[in-house]
């Protein structure tokens, strides 16, 4: 019985779903046995690698439907190597690429080499995002079909770090998608009402003086939207949902049969405006940080299923891109190795979610919503080992430097954060263990 290195692996202990623990065996890359059957199935067995998980949580391996990998051409930020890695000790078991690259993934030729650079690397798979106007450029349709049908299978689209802003555009492209099935995911940001725009529009910024980023300009957008998603009858996907309008304008349109999904980012359930006020490009985010309003909507939609899934928004910058003037800096922050920690200090530690909930957010949902295979499934016999352990009682403190990423503007800098991903299993191979990516796995 092999999991991949010749034998299988026995997790004892450990918590599935975070309710009464179970012995878990894996073998040839799936789950062979739960409970007692895997317990007595180890015994039978001539080579079983034990790991105690006692006190540990297990879960599906997390899925990221918005990741920023920069390679091609920023691989002075990210790579797929590099992010993949954080990705894996973040918990994740499969990332979606966005395709705001140079070249961008508009084309099947460049979808295919993120997907081969997300196999080479061997620690999550990695599943690009195609974009959905020619460079991103907002003028006439990528090759959305080409992508479908490569290699790479691409069913998302998007133009994350610009809006569709066209609605005629925005209509071909939620028609054209709905032939293989595919998603548009959408950065909701009309222009016009954000040009200049360095934060938040509200008491802070106007403190400030910084010109501010108004909570309409997302929700115009989203409300347009939906009705063109009613219109052509095809899906539609919202990324980083930050202020309480847009919770009220998705609540609508999904209480009136719209086929949209919705995804927040950790720093949104966190931070609010008020970071910006020592100036620290750290804190500068496109959507922005908005008020402790937006921040409770957001928590409270999650909960309730209103926003769909947790997504990170991992957007690694070279330091120069960051460690300069507000205005001058570029919009983002890392997200892949503080995200589940995160979610557990604003959802699971105040009672919003339980551990069900975190996988429903964090791994089921998203695959779903993407389209993969093989991840976001239950623990169960004959499904596919893509786990992580999570040690509930830790905590750590969150220093860019140590993190796997090239970059390391992480906006939790010093912080103190529940949850450590101490283990994560792709297809049954372990790429994290103790908490540090397993010595040689993508070599």
């Amino acid at each position: 019985m092999s999991n991949g290195h010749g034998v299988s692996t026995l997790i004892t202990g450990a918590a599935p779903y975070g309710e009464e623990a179970a012995d878990v065996l894996i073998t040839d890359g799936v789950i062979a046995a739960v409970g007692a059957a895997a317990t007595a199935a180890a015994k039978r067995a001539t080579d079983v690698e034990v790991i105690d998980a006692d006190g540990l949580v297990l879960l599906p391996g997390l899925v990221d439907l918005h990741t920023h990998l920069r390679e091609p051409g920023r691989e002075d930020a990210e790579t797929v190597e590099t992010g993949s890695a954080a990705a894996a000790l973040g918990g994740y078991t499969a990332v979606f690429a966005m395709p705001n690259t140079d070249p961008t993934a508009d084309t099947a030729g460049v979808v295919e080499q993120v997907l081969r650079l997300g196999e080479d690397a061997r620690l999550v798979d990695v599943r690009p995002i195609g974009a959905v106007t020619v460079g991103r450029k907002g003028e006439r349709l990528a090759e959305l079909a080409a992508m479908a049908g490569s290699a790479a299978q691409v069913r998302v689209f998007s133009d994350d770090g610009d809006c569709v802003s066209d609605p005629l555009l925005m209509r071909r492209a939620l028609e054209y998608v709905k032939a293989f099935d595919g998603v548009i995911a959408q950065h909701a940001q009309e222009p016009r009402l954000t040009a200049g725009a360095q934060m938040h529009e509200g008491d802070v910024s106007a403190t400030l003086g910084m010109t501010g980023w108004p909570a309409v300009a997302e929700e115009a957008i989203i409300a347009r939207d939906c009705l063109l998603a009613d219109h052509v009858g095809s899906r539609l996907h919202v990324c980083h949902l930050s202020t309480a309008g847009s919770v009220e304008l998705i609540a609508a349109a999904k209480a009136r049969g719209t086929r949209v999904t919705a995804e927040v980012t950790p720093h949104h359930l966190l931070l609010t405006d008020a970071r910006a006020i020592g100036y620290d490009p750290v804190f500068k985010v496109n959507p922005p940080l908005r008020t402790d309003a937006d921040v409770a909507a957001l928590r409270k939609a999650l909960a309730d299923g209103t926003i769909d899934i947790v997504a990170t928004d991992h957007a690694p910058h070279a330091s120069e891109d960051k460690e300069c003037e507000w205005d001058a800096a570029s919009p983002g922050m890392l997200g892949l190795q503080t995200a589940l920690s995160v979610v557990v200090a604003t959802m699971v530690e105040p009672g919003l979610l339980d551990w069900r909930g975190v996988a429903a957010v964090m791994s089921e949902r998203p695959a779903a919503i993407g389209g993969l295979a093989g991840h976001g499934r239950p623990i169960a016999v004959g499904e596919p080992a893509n786990l992580v352990l999570v040690d509930p009682a830790a905590r750590w403190t969150v220093r860019g430097a140590e993190l796997a990423s090239l970059s390391a503007n992480t906006p939790f800098e010093g912080m103190e954060l529940p949850a450590k991903v101490v283990g994560t299993f792709l297809r049954g191979r372990r790429t994290v263990a103790g908490g540090a990516l397993v010595a040689g796995v993508n070599a």
